[in-house]
């Protein structure tokens, strides 16, 4: 295998790119602007040395600093959304509507794939709930059977350890712009039972 079949490959195992992809990153890399790689390769460097896991949410921080969220003394620290992963919250970052902190689970429970409570970022989540002051949990997570399990084991860790702990689920539905004839009937069903009055 040539130096650049390994590049290649070494970038098609990152997520969301395929083989394409991963060609045409490394063709723009070594051949055709390698101006652009020193830069790269020194900010990954130096990344890979200093972001970690906010210590309070498990979003990304620098060194042993809490997130930018958790920092931010204008947020509502009475409610916290819990997500599975750090891009979860950057989409809901993204949106604009959201003005709380958040917790990041980093994935889901998964009895199939291994994965139970002690994966993931159930302790701090419990530590938080613990120290008073939170007043609404909001579960952001996917819509499936893990999430699902995920949602139910927090709801049962809430009710009995934080009975006073509001619990709330986001809604699932259709998207903007959709029309109902196109709309598979999973998504029809969480649409009509998330309904609100209008």
């Amino acid at each position: 295998m040539s130096l650049f079949d390994e590049a290649r490959a070494a970038l098609k195992r990152l997520p969301g790119l395929g083989f394409r992809s991963a060609e045409r990153i490394a063709l723009h890399l070594l051949v055709e602007h390698p101006e652009n790689l020193p830069a790269l390769l020194t900010v990954l460097a130096e990344a890979a040395q200093k972001i970690t896991r906010c210590r309070q949410c498990g979003n990304l921080a620098e060194g042993e600093a809490l997130c930018p969220v958790c920092a931010d003394e204008r947020r509502d620290t009475a409610r916290v959304c819990v997500v599975e992963q750090v891009p979860d919250l950057m989409a809901i970052e993204r949106a604009g509507t959201y003005s709380g902190s958040y917790h990041v689970l980093h994935g889901r429970l998964s009895p199939i794939r291994g994965v139970g409570p002690e994966q993931l970022n159930f302790a701090a989540l419990k530590t938080r709930l613990a120290e008073g002051g939170i007043e609404e949990i909001i579960l952001a997570l996917a819509n499936d059977i893990e999430g699902e399990a995920t949602c139910h084991y927090i709801r049962e860790m809430i009710m009995k350890n934080f009975p006073q702990v509001k619990i709330s689920r986001i809604g699932f539905g259709l998207p903007s712009g959709a029309t109902l004839n196109y709309t598979d009937p999973a998504t029809l069903k969480n649409a009509l039972e998330s309904r609100r009055s209008f």
